[in-house]
């Protein structure tokens, strides 16, 4: 990625007129947690045309910062050198509770073609290129569920995650009683994502007590990503500084249904045209959708991993729980993971539905996106759509539909996939597939509160 030195200059030279002082820098890691901090303004002015390094522990870790003991390309032996950096200046956003402190995206760099091989954000980049090459340029629009609690990260721990405090009670999905009785953190919310340039078209609340569900505006593929990454950081900072915690998890309580983080998806051509959209077609599906459909089912199971990347991920993905547990498709059909939507150029889309909201934005973006394009190129076809309930109609499926239903299983899918590594690169493939097993591995040795309380005393 390239930024001229000029427009880096006027850049430093109107921060420096408006006297700002310091600039907050973001990225997301591999299980999309944003890491970053602050430098002054004469630190950013010295790397804003160039690179700087961040130590590449923060590509060996988990979400707890516990480095992985099984990684090849970071750990003990490489003694943690520094990967280069790269400030996106295109992403500049003012901060609303920052004054006058600008926030940026930056991401790593690396020799083929600038991309760094782990980068969650260039491994996006890398299938976007192919895109391009392919002539599509793709769009994307992402929502999310997502539970809000009347609780502070003190408290969480002094609870021990337990009897928590709802922000609101009860089942009130859809309700203009519960959206009006809190109007002003609804506004006020809703306000605060238009200034941060990640603006919702629309948000309500969800079943459960105290789920919201945002749908972020579409736009091209990277800064929609972009934005689906920032919107959960910046929601759970929202709220931390209301007294207020957001969680994303795939799925908190057994007692609710999950939390997505769905996907609409269309491709245009260079002159911005919708190509989805055929009158001519069963479904107004164009052969070229009906190609990408056929991508994402066939690979959906392969790529499981990348989309849903947590332990947590697997405990939404069971029947009858408005999740997907297979690679189907269906016309306006929720109970299927590819979820087709008929309607004009501008609007025919698919719905990329398997995605729980933990994921990862970047990397479920390159992987359902990745999986579009390998059908278009394959010139798959995606034979009937599923009516009715898909649940009731998935033991019908071959195998190689039929979903993992643990992480352990998803990730050696994941690994016995040739198209996976031709598409998102060798390096990539094998430190996430590493990734993942350590997080099998940390879960497998810890004793739960649900083991406790089968086995403590009957046993």
């Amino acid at each position: 990625m390239s930024t001229s030195k000029i427009s880096a200059d006027e850049l430093i030279k109107r921060y420096r007129d408006k006297n700002v002082s310091r600039v907050k820098l973001a990225f997301a890691d591999l299980d999309g947690v944003h890491r970053g901090k602050y430098i002054s303004l004469d630190k950013f002015a010295s790397i804003a045309a160039g690179t700087s390094g961040f130590c590449d522990c923060v590509l060996g870790w988990d979400v707890n910062d516990q480095l992985y003991d099984n990684a090849s390309f970071t750990g003990w032996h490489t003694a943690f050198p520094d990967a280069k950096y790269c400030v996106d200046l295109t992403t500049e956003r003012s901060l609303p509770d920052e004054d006058n402190c600008p926030l940026f995206i930056v991401e790593f760099v690396g020799e083929e073609n600038g991309l760094h091989p782990i980068c969650p954000r260039n491994l996006l980049r890398r299938i976007l290129q192919k895109a391009d090459t392919m002539g599509f340029s793709a769009h994307m629009a992402f929502e999310y569920e997502f539970f809000i609690f009347d609780e502070t990260p003190q408290t969480l721990r002094e609870k021990n995650y337990q009897n928590l405090t709802p922000l609101s009670p009860g089942n009130f999905g859809y309700s203009v009683l519960r959206n009006s009785s809190l109007s002003d953190l609804f506004h006020e919310f809703m306000d605060y994502c238009e200034a941060m340039d990640f603006p919702l078209e629309g948000l309500h609340c969800e079943t459960g007590p105290g789920v919201w569900e945002a749908a972020i505006t579409v736009d091209n593929a990277l800064k929609a990503t972009d934005k689906a990454a920032l919107f959960k950081t910046f929601s759970k900072t929202f709220f931390n500084k209301r007294g207020l915690v957001a969680t994303f998890m795939a799925k908190w309580s057994m007692d609710y249904p999950g939390q997505s983080g769905h996907i609409h998806q269309s491709l245009t051509n260079g002159e911005g045209k919708g190509l989805f959209h055929d009158t001519s077609n069963p479904h107004e599906m164009s052969t070229l959708m009906r190609q990408y459909v056929a991508g994402q089912q066939k690979y959906l199971k392969p790529f499981l991993s990348l989309c849903a990347p947590t332990i947590n991920s697997y405990t939404r993905l069971v029947k009858g729980a408005w999740a997907p547990t297979a690679a189907a498709w269906g016309v306006d059909n929720r109970t299927t993971a590819l979820r087709v939507i008929t309607g004009t150029e501008k609007s025919q889309r698919v719905e990329f539905r398997i995605g729980p909201a933990d994921a990862n934005p970047y990397l479920i973006a390159a992987a359902s996106l990745g999986a579009g394009l390998l059908g278009i190129q394959e010139e798959l076809d995606p034979g009937e759509p599923l009516e009715g309930n898909a649940y009731e109609q998935e033991s019908e499926l071959p195998p190689e539909r039929q979903l993992a239903s643990n992480l352990r299983d998803a990730i050696r899918d994941l690994e016995g996939s040739a198209e996976a590594k031709a598409l998102f690169g060798d390096e990539f493939v094998n430190h996430y597939i590493a990734t993942r097993d350590w997080e099998v591995r940390e879960h497998e040795r810890h004793v739960t509160d649900w083991q406790m309380q089968r086995y403590f005393e009957i046993i």
